[in-house]
């Protein structure tokens, strides 16, 4: 059972949320916080696995609370960000201080679940409807590094530009007319290369250090 705690100061949203994951019989909401600094509280005492929580709350903002959370808590619980994109500022930084992914609020609910159960493995889902679009806006100027680049193969480079898009393995080994096994393979060896834990660690570094273009 994925243990699961909600943050967010808006309780109908809450309550929304805890409908679509108490629906599922692998994960159970087990706490609900309304502020940034109640959820750190609550993430310490709480014992849950997984934190879904919103960018923008009172007190203390979503990143702040993130960089806490993995600061204070041991075990630390992987987090989902959620965000409105076109007005979250906090997006990238969210990410930076250690976030499992992100989700639009109005995504559809079926990407919450699976951002949870992904979060919970250890590993992390990017909401593929702004995956590109937000990692351009936030990221920093990409340096003139090379940034790993030479040591990942063409292969590799290009499934690291459709992971970039916000391909799920399925869609990439599509494109590429592989096995999904074979794109599993590719990923776990990138992310063994250039030293990074997640999915969305690989996407943040493949734009910071230019391993990705607009193509």
């Amino acid at each position: 059972m994925i243990r699961t705690l909600l943050a967010d100061d808006q309780e109908p949203v809450r309550w929304a949320l805890r409908l679509v994951l108490d629906a599922e019989e692998d994960i159970e909401v087990v706490a609900e916080a309304a502020d940034g600094a109640e959820a750190v509280e609550k993430a310490r005492y709480c014992r849950v696995d997984v934190v879904v929580l919103d960018l923008r709350m009172p007190r203390l903002d979503g990143v702040a609370a993130i960089r806490r959370i993995g600061e204070s808590v041991n075990p630390a619980p992987a987090v989902v960000a959620l965000t409105t994109f076109d007005v979250d500022e906090y997006l990238f930084g969210a990410l930076k201080a250690g976030a499992a992914g992100f989700v639009l609020k109005d995504s559809e609910p079926a990407l919450l679940v699976d951002a949870v159960r992904a979060a919970a493995r250890g590993q992390g889902l990017l909401d593929p409807q702004v995956t590109r679009r937000a990692l351009r806006r936030f990221a920093e100027p990409a340096p003139r590094r090379r940034g790993g680049r030479d040591l990942l193969t063409p292969r590799e480079l290009e499934v690291l530009r459709h992971v970039a898009k916000g391909m799920s393995n399925a869609e990439i080994a599509g494109a590429l007319v592989v096995g999904e096994g074979t794109v599993k393979t590719h990923v776990a060896r990138m992310l063994a290369k250039l030293g990074l834990r997640t999915r969305v660690h690989l996407v943040i570094h493949a734009y910071e250090h230019g391993l990705v273009d607009d193509r």
